[in-house]
């Protein structure tokens, strides 16, 4: 930064401090340790400040004030992003949604909420049950992640194969452009075709194109009651066909199909000492939840679903959750990678997503080829009925810092390609997938991602370099 643009800059942000107020816009030194990264395991970084907005007003007077002093901003949320979308680089700006919380109002009849962007998931949640009915989006951290942020990725989760991913779930949005300019189209009806659906724009693009203030999310009715099994296969083909299973007899009940191999599955009983309702040597384990509004009726449908099951030869083992603390017994095994830095150490997570019939053959095959790599290790899970599978990888005795990404990324998004996957089932792109995203995506649709970040961001200055370069 030249010193005439640096003082064009802190004229800028001491102006801003004055119309927003001093606990508003921080400055420098002031700029708080959590605002300088995201979960990606990158280095911090120095922004020259952060501002924390309260409504899409102040997003519009910070957007035109960054404008007019050619200062970068990147928007934040909760800051649980793992691909760097969210952390800023030296000399940038944070647009913090922490004071832009809250549920604007809760429509039962239509079935919807309207929240302010920087609300956590798990208020969300809470909210929609307090109101006697349900929002689907879940995912591991819901207490820490902000709406905004997971629209801006398009979140997915553990409920994906049910109520589709976060796009699914959002009637209307409110988002700043670049230039300042507030689009409220704060739509609670199912069914609008009126032009262009412009809330996708913004869904997914990972606060590229704009910065989400407002958004009214899609509701559905709460379950009554929720079973569980905790299932093992002798082999891939019977997981194959336990899924063509539970979607066929257990219909639209069925809400999660979350499968674990065998590494995953000896760290997390062996080292993580979660309890297990099945034994070790299966070839893939399996967590199926069903959602259901009839107390009476459901559950034994459940339970003559699953020995329908076993009676067809699909199952090696199973065990059913007699409670919801055995529902939660089952689910702590899956989630369970929440804790891995503390049990296996430095690690890196990777996100893809591949036909469901080339993931066998993917896991096998990456195994072989990390391995051969450098001894690198990885174990292999995932929510598999929407196709999104998640490795974790490390090199033993190797800081956080020092783990042979390059290498990672070669072999696992190599193989991606290979399998016509994506690189990026549900945590986005940021920084640390960019260099990859022509491995699922044509030369023609990288033009076009190009061509709209230029039309709505003509200087270049909201996230620039996330995504895509332009």
């Amino acid at each position: 930064m030249t010193e005439i643009h640096a003082t064009a800059a802190q004229a800028a942000l001491v102006s801003l401090q004055n119309q927003l107020g001093a606990q508003a816009v921080l400055i420098g030194e002031a700029v708080p340790e959590r605002n300088r990264n995201d979960w990606s395991s990158q280095a911090p970084t120095h922004p020259i400040a952060v501002v924390r907005p309260k409504d899409a007003a102040e997003v519009s007077v910070t957007l035109k004030a960054c404008a007019q002093a050619g200062l970068k901003v990147v928007p934040q949320g909760g800051l649980t992003g793992l691909c760097g979308g969210a952390r800023p680089e030296d000399g940038w700006v944070a647009l913090s949604m922490e004071r832009m919380v809250g549920v604007e109002e809760v429509d039962p009849a239509g079935s919807t909420m309207t929240v302010w962007a920087g609300t956590p998931l798990e208020v969300v949640q809470q909210a929609a049950d307090q109101a006697g009915l349900f929002f689907s989006l879940d995912l591991g951290a819901r207490g820490s992640c902000a709406i905004g942020g997971n629209l801006s990725t398009n979140a997915g989760g553990n409920r994906v194969i049910r109520y589709g991913m976060a796009r699914e779930l959002v009637l209307g949005i409110e988002v700043v452009l670049p230039d300042g300019t507030i689009i409220t189209s704060l739509n609670k009806m199912l069914k609008n075709n009126a032009g262009y659906d412009l809330k996708q724009l913004f869904i997914g693009s990972e606060g590229t194109l704009g910065v989400i203030t407002r958004v009214v999310l899609r509701l559905h009715p709460k379950p009554q009651c929720t079973m569980a099994a905790l299932c093992a296969v002798s082999d891939f083909e019977a997981l194959v066909g336990l899924l063509k299973a539970a979607r066929a007899g257990l219909g639209p009940t069925l809400s999660a199909f979350e499968v674990m191999w065998p590494d995953y599955w000896h760290v997390v009983t062996n080292r993580a000492k979660v309890k297990a309702a099945v034994g070790q040597g299966h070839a893939q384990y399996v967590l199926i939840e069903a959602q259901g509004t009839d107390e009476q009726a459901d559950p034994p449908r459940f339970q003559a679903w699953l020995e329908s099951v076993m009676a067809q030869g699909l199952l090696a083992d199973a065990a059913v959750a007699q409670s919801l603390a055995d529902v939660k017994g089952f689910w702590a095994l899956r989630d369970a990678c929440a804790d891995f830095f503390q049990v296996i150490g430095p690690h890196v997570s990777y996100d893809v997503a591949m036909p469901i019939g080339r993931m066998a053959d993917f896991a096998v095959q990456c195994k072989a080829d990390l391995l051969a790599a450098g001894g690198i290790q990885s174990i292999y899970y995932g929510h598999v009925g929407d196709g999104n599978l998640h490795l974790v990888v490390w090199a033993d005795g190797v800081s956080l810092t020092e783990q042979p990404k390059d290498t990672m990324d070669a072999v696992i998004y190599g193989l991606v390609k290979e399998r016509g996957g994506s690189i990026s089932a549900e945590h986005g792109i940021g920084t640390q997938k960019k260099k990859w995203l022509g491995h699922s995506r044509s030369a023609e649709e990288i033009a076009l991602m190009q061509t709209l970040k230029k039309a709505l961001d003509p200087l270049n200055l909201l996230n620039p370099g996330k995504v895509v370069s332009v």
